[in-house]
């Protein structure tokens, strides 16, 4: 019983097989609102120029659909040169090979060739077209680790790209610091990854983008530091897209964020508030208009290496 049940369902998925197949293969009837029959003062030269032209389309427009040929003339047009295997007829329009033995059948009502066929053999329907889809890949990337690729690093321009890294806006200022230049830039990069309160309060991973509280004050909770993950990822889309799009590549995937452009190690301890890591890509541009050299004042920025997919589908009939 179990072997006869499998048997069962393997026939049945043949079947379900079979019937997709030829449903993918279907006919698709003629359009008959711009067909117009050749128009010449002899009607056998007509018909046949009508359906040298389009012999299909002919039969299927000319009489089963508008009348304009009849059954009768229309097989004795071409019965003097039905010749399936030659072409016998070369007009102006084309040429006439014959009609097949289905539609001889229908033109003759089963006195001449063979009857019950489908209409599909009979009229000569055009399959629907195959499409076929080729995807086609081109590998990106930002360029290597020491590229520096952003905007000038001492402009304050507000575009976040101008180049192939991905950048994440300035940040606020650090305030004036009095000969302080490494204390100055922990604080923009405190602002730039929007960071509460003073930095002293925080130990910054900017690997893993945390940051806790030193509970120097009072306890606040943990976060993530920005640009998070998901909004680097982004960030470099956006720029893979352009440079994709730039490709002819409309699409983009495979987004992945690398380290940053410089190697800017700050403090080498990761408990100071100081530590920056290697390869983070921090810009900083400095802002002091005070006059005295020693005061200094920053703003601070990230860039992220990446490399992405470019992507466009061809597809062909």
């Amino acid at each position: 019983m179990p072997k006869l049940f499998a048997v069962t369902i393997v026939l049945f998925l043949l079947l379900g097989a079979g019937y997709g197949a030829l449903q993918a293969a279907r006919s698709i009837p003629w359009d008959c609102a711009d067909w117009v029959a050749f128009a010449h003062d002899d009607r056998t030269t007509a018909i046949l120029e009508s359906l040298a032209e389009n012999r299909g389309k002919t039969l299927y427009c000319g009489i089963d659909q508008s009348d304009t040929f009849t059954k009768a003339e229309t097989w004795a047009a071409g019965r003097d040169r039905n010749e399936r295997d030659d072409t016998v007829y070369w007009g102006e329009r084309g040429s006439f090979r014959g009609f097949i033995a289905a539609q001889e059948g229908w033109l003759t009502e089963g006195e001449s060739g063979i009857t019950g066929q489908s209409i599909a053999v009979i009229f000569e329907f055009p399959k629907e077209e195959k499409r076929t889809k080729r995807v086609k890949r081109l590998a990106v990337s930002s360029g290597p680790v020491a590229t520096d690729t952003c905007p000038d690093p001492h402009s304050r321009e507000s575009s976040q790209q101008a180049g192939t890294l991905a950048c994440s806006g300035w940040g606020g200022g650090s305030g004036l610091f009095n000969n302080n230049e490494a204390l100055a830039k922990q604080r923009a990069r405190a602002y730039a990854a929007g960071i509460p309160g003073a930095t002293n309060d925080y130990v910054i991973n900017w690997q893993t983008q945390v940051y806790t509280s030193r509970g120097t004050q009072w306890a606040r909770p943990p976060g993530i530091a920005r640009p998070n993950p998901a909004e680097w990822r982004d960030l470099a889309k956006a720029v893979a897209l352009r440079i994709c799009r730039e490709q002819g590549y409309p699409r983009v995937t495979n987004v992945v964020i690398g380290p940053g452009h410089n190697r800017e190690p700050g403090h080498s301890d990761p408990n100071n508030s100081g530590w920056v890591g290697a390869n983070l890509g921090w810009f900083f541009a400095e802002t002091d208009t005070h006059p005295t050299p020693a005061v200094q004042a920053f703003i601070g920025r990230q860039s992220r290496t990446w490399t992405a997919t470019c992507k466009k589908v061809i597809r062909r009939n």
